[in-house]
């Protein structure tokens, strides 16, 4: 089910600049037994998009009220929210008068193995980086290019996810997940300040964890860590069981923070 502006639809305007440019946001949340754990979470982060692109911000209440709307009758779904500037005149220039298109939409959960969460995923190595941007860093804008090119460097059905480096050699992310490092006994997660999306899952562990590390994470460290982890408000956390070559085995920190996340309702 999707509602566009608060009105059941599946489409939006041609000239809307969500399709033309990119221009907006959106935000992926997992629900389950008709609640989303991590709901506040990802309104902070909307919020701190709207801010970074000058877009007004959407009524939470509302869309809180959308989202029981289009999930209406499912117990586990995802929401996806997208947010775009609206309709406006060809060219980059912002229109003087914002009116936002929302949408607003459910899906079916993805099945994921419970292998996957006990032995971990295969990841590849991509060679598609990441560019510097800090005015777009941490948040999820619609530009997702550098993503789908990344995770189109395999279709090996065996690799659950991919491995993004920024263009200094430094690791970010999964393509579509944080990633943790286990070095000398310490998680250490990447920062995004140049690049990168904020993870809401990696926001809760690192306030569960202070423990935790964040800072540039060169692919040498990573190749040696003793253990390693993705992080995902869809999918929740999933040890890494090689990337490439090199084998991981999932410790106690991996386990230790599944647990936590298991205490926050998923």
């Amino acid at each position: 089910m999707m509602l566009v502006n608060g009105q059941l639809s599946d489409s939006v305007n041609a000239l809307d600049r969500g399709l033309s440019y990119g221009d907006g946001l959106f935000e992926t949340i997992r629900f389950e037994a008709g609640q989303a754990p991590l709901w506040p979470r990802h309104m902070q982060r909307l919020a701190i998009g709207c801010e970074r692109l000058h877009l007004p911000a959407p009524d939470t209440e509302l869309l809180w009220q959308e989202a029981q709307q289009v999930g209406a009758g499912q117990s586990r779904f995802v929401l996806r929210i997208t947010l775009t500037r609206g309709v406006g005149e060809r060219g980059y220039a912002p229109p003087l008068t914002v009116a936002p298109t929302r949408i607003v939409a459910a899906f079916p959960s993805p099945a994921l193995s419970t292998a996957l969460y006990v032995d971990g995923v295969r990841v590849y190595r991509c060679q598609t980086s990441l560019a510097d941007q800090p005015l777009l860093a941490g948040i999820k804008h619609l530009n997702r290019l550098e993503q789908v090119l990344a995770r189109a460097e395999w279709n090996d059905p065996a690799i659950g996810e991919g491995l993004v480096c920024d263009r200094h050699g430094h690791v970010i992310s999964a393509t579509a997940a944080n990633l943790f490092a286990v070095i000398d006994g310490v998680p250490v997660t990447p920062s995004v300040d140049r690049c990168g999306v904020a993870g809401v899952a990696r926001a809760a562990l690192l306030d569960a964890f202070p423990e935790c590390q964040v800072r540039d994470l060169p692919l040498g460290e990573v190749l040696n860590a003793s253990e390693l982890f993705l992080s995902s408000s869809v999918r929740g956390i999933l040890p890494v069981q090689a990337v490439g070559d090199t084998v991981y085995a999932p410790g106690p920190v991996v386990r230790a923070m599944q647990q936590h996340w298991r205490k926050l309702g998923f």
